[in-house]
């Protein structure tokens, strides 16, 4: 019967030999030795894992499929023809500069065709004029209804009509035409509060006014109000900067005029009437003698009329923190909400009948995009909004900022 192989050395011998290893080598050697193989042992194990193994090639396939990664495979000469394609488009972005100031040009002839209307809708709220029984003339879906009623029904409201008409009071003009807008837009109804209610009934008329030619692009607006118990300027203004050409840093980026700062105008207050400060008063105690006194401090107010010191959109290189950036993009958004939206359909955001409108289009968008879910050859849209860039002179009334 064969015995067992054994070893040359005995289990002595072994322990001997393990000990005299260990006096060569230092103790941390050891320590990473077997931490280097716990690792690879480990890394083995998870490299056996399908799940593991899958969710690493997904990522690779992805990274090698990126447009940057397969444009760096190509050969020299074709990236070389895809740098002269940069340049053209490039050149494209310039003319398409150039097409917004001509759009901006056209607004400003259009302008001038829509002020007549706009001064007469002013005259009319103010009850400077009456409207004639022409212009007056309107058949709403209502006065079609009753005109189905029937004669017997029609002698009824005719009598309580008239016998109405005699007690029912004539106001001048339209009573708070601007102040009702402001509460029906939710845009500037967040923005007014109680205090600021009472002057905004004095807001008389809104108006547009554009860059002259060849001045920077630029749109202003104007506040027009009567004379009140609050401040003494007729018109407080607030212009808005913009510009209509490709950042030198990134002309890819261009989408038309954007607007790039705005300048206020300084409001002169009736003493004791500044709504956009408050007074507190606070305890001091004197530090020898213990006394105690109040004094009094103003400090800043919410208010709308905060609109007309706006924060300045920085020009020295530095930016602005996250809750600038936020506040100078909604003035931005409340600013060219008023010259596209506000000031030329005045009488349907007072109505609320624009209010409507704006809320079944974006329903209609949203439903869009449901349907579109899903659909890999569904493309979105997105509405460039074309905005002007000039700084024109401030009416007397009110000093710039």
């Amino acid at each position: 019967m064969v015995s067992p192989l054994k070893s040359p050395l005995g289990d002595k011998d072994i322990q001997m030999a393990d000990n005299s290893f260990s006096d060569g080598v230092s103790s941390d050697s050891l320590e990473a030795a077997k931490n280097a193989s716990n690792t690879e042992k480990l890394t083995d194990q998870v490299m056996q894992n399908p799940q593991v193994l899958a969710a690493l090639q997904e990522r690779l396939d992805n990274v090698s499929h990126t447009p940057s990664s397969y444009i760096e495979t190509l050969p020299k000469a074709v990236k070389r023809r895809i740098n002269a394609l940069k340049q053209l488009q490039v050149k494209c972005a310039h003319i398409e500069a150039k097409f917004y100031e001509e759009v901006h040009d056209l607004e400003r002839k259009y302008a001038a065709l829509y002020q007549p209307l706009f001064d007469k809708r002013r005259e009319f709220i103010t009850g400077d004029i009456e409207p004639t029984d022409a212009e007056s003339e309107w058949h709403s879906e209502s006065e079609e209804e009753d005109k189905l009623a029937g004669d017997m029904k029609n002698k009824v409201v005719v009598a309580e009509k008239e016998a109405a008409t005699a007690e029912e009071p004539n106001p001048k003009g339209i009573p708070e035409f601007w102040f009702t807008i402001f509460r029906n837009v939710d845009m500037l109804s967040e923005l007014v509060q109680e205090y600021d209610e009472p002057i905004l009934k004095h807001l008389q008329d809104i108006k547009v006014k554009f860059s002259d030619p060849g001045q920077p692009m630029s749109f202003v607006l104007e506040f027009h109000f009567e004379p009140n118990d609050y401040f003494t300027n007729s018109v407080l203004t607030k212009t808005y900067k913009m510009k209509s050409e490709p950042d030198k840093a990134d002309p890819f980026s261009f989408e038309g005029p954007e607007i790039v700062d705005c300048d206020g105008c300084t409001i002169d207050w009736k003493k004791g009437k500044n709504v956009t400060v408050k007074t507190i008063k606070k305890k001091q105690k004197h530090k020898g003698r213990g006394t105690v006194r109040t004094i009094t401090k103003q400090v800043p107010n919410d208010s709308f009329f905060n609109f007309f010191s706006p924060l300045k959109a920085s020009g020295d290189g530095e930016s602005l923190d996250e809750d600038s950036e936020f506040t100078l993009a909604s003035d931005f958004e409340i600013g060219h909400f008023f010259r596209e939206r506000i000031v030329p359909r005045a009488v349907l955001y007072f109505t609320g009948e624009a209010i409507e409108d704006d809320d079944n289009f974006e329903e209609g968008e949203e439903g869009e995009e449901e349907e579109l879910e899903g659909d890999e050859e569904g493309d979105d849209e997105d509405d460039a909004e074309i905005n002007p860039k000039k700084e024109p002179s401030q009416p007397s009334e009110c000093k710039q900022q």
